[in-house]
């Protein structure tokens, strides 16, 4: 079992407090995943959806991209440019 899960509502590791799925979860799960692409697409997104009603003032794409738009690309492939996932409401 993993230390990295989700620590919710934020969204947070457990395990390293980067956004979830961080780095190593990302391994982990296409560990687990790797003759299942489409089910591992599946789970992510049932965590998508609940991310993002905890997390309305997320851009859609930014959390398609944290919890689905990795599982396609290898992984040795960086997505350099892509805007994080903001913490939480913008104050200002």
């Amino acid at each position: 079992m993993t230390t990295h899960g989700p620590v919710l509502p934020i969204w947070s590791c457990g395990g390293c407090n980067l956004p979830w799925p961080c780095p190593t979860r990302r391994r982990e799960l296409r560990a687990e995943y790797a003759d299942a692409p489409v089910s591992l697409a599946l789970y992510l997104g049932a965590y998508l959806v609940q991310a993002a009603e905890d997390m309305p003032w997320a851009p859609a794409g930014a959390l398609h991209r944290r919890f689905i738009g990795w599982t396609r690309h290898p992984p040795d492939v960086q997505q350099l440019g892509k805007a994080p996932v903001p913490a939480g409401p913008d104050p200002g």
